[in-house]
Parts: structure tokens; C-alpha cells; sequence
């Protein structure tokens, strides 16, 4: 485990003692849970049950890995009603800065883990050229960087029809 860390510390140590970035990374978000959820509120679910019916994450599971993330930095809770206390959980600065490995795993994932015929599963448009901008880390009809705050994306139609049938399941309850 990590302590806080700040772009500017020094020498955060982990538990294997490394001074490997990607070492380090990894303890921080190296985890399935870790990462869908970091999905989920890049896709703009911020509510427990969302995140939890999305990732389909046990509610332990899901409480822990919060947790976790908060510790780390990654995300902060923010309070949305008071009786009962409720929280929604957005990304800190920290949590923010994945957004270009999130698209990394979405380009990989995209060109290697799925059928030919499949659509794509989020598609974005960049904002200042109009552009669907390809899966690089660059617009490919403009050139520009891929920054968070200049796509808007889109849930591919199969992928759309499969998270609300994983949110309806969930509200439904267990089968049986």
C-alpha cells in the first residue's frame, strides 16, 4: 500500500520497497474493481448503487475498494442528502490524470478483446473539430491531444442496451 501521494513527494515507498513508477501505479490501481469504477465516474456515475450495478462489485467489495480509492487519492466523497447521510464519489486532480490511461485501455481493448463485427462501446466526439477522434491518444481528423474536457462520449447501442439491463437487474434484486 501506498501512502498519500502529491506530484511533488519525494519518496513514497511501497510494500515491495520499489522505485518503479509502473510498480507503484499498479498498487494504487491495478485491480479490476479499481478501474471499473474509475469508469463508472468517468462516465459520469457518481451514486453507490450506480457504480455498484455497473461493476456488479459486491456492496463489501464495493465499500472497500471506495475506501481504498479515497485513501489513495484518487476519489472524495461529497454528501448529497442528509437523512440518511448519502454520499456521491467524484474524481480528485489525482483520479482526473488517469483519464489518458483510461483511454489507452479503451483503445487496447477496443482493437484486441472484442469480435470484428462488434461496435464500439463509447464512442466520443472531439469537441473542437466536431470529429469522431479514432482510438489514439491525438484527434485523427485534427491532431489534437485527447483531453477530457473536449470529447463527449456516447455509449455504443449494444453496450447502452447492456448497462441498463445490468441496472434494472440490479434494481429487480437477486433472481429467484
Amino acid at each position: 500500500m501506498i501512502g498519500k501521494m502529491t506530484k511533488t513527494s519525494t519518496s513514497p515507498t511501497t510494500e515491495k520497497g520499489t522505485l518503479c513508477p509502473i510498480a507503484r501505479a499498479q498498487d494504487i490501481v491495478g485491480d479490476r474493481w479499481t478501474v471499473l469504477v474509475l469508469r463508472e465516474l468517468f462516465l459520469g456515475t457518481h451514486r453507490f448503487e450506480e457504480i455498484q450495478a455497473q461493476s456488479q462489485a459486491t456492496p463489501q467489495m464495493l465499500t472497500t475498494r471506495l475506501k481504498k480509492m479515497e485513501a489513495d487519492g484518487l476519489i472524495e466523497r461529497r454528501p448529497y442528502n442528509d437523512r440518511p447521510l448519502r454520499h456521491e464519489y467524484h474524481l480528485t486532480e489525482m483520479g482526473q490524470a488517469f483519464y489518458p490511461v483510461f483511454l489507452s485501455l479503451r483503445a487496447w481493448g477496443e482493437t484486441w478483446c472484442k469480435a470484428p463485427h462488434e461496435e464500439v462501446a463509447i464512442q466520443y466526439t472531439h469537441t473542437p473539430c466536431g470529429h469522431d477522434p479514432g482510438l489514439g491518444p491525438t484527434c485523427q481528423e485534427c491532431g489534437g491531444v485527447m483531453r477530457r474536457e473536449e470529447l463527449s462520449a456516447r455509449l455504443g447501442g449494444s453496450f447502452d442496451t447492456e448497462r441498463k439491463a445490468r441496472l434494472t437487474a440490479f434494481k429487480s434484486g437477486p433472481a429467484g
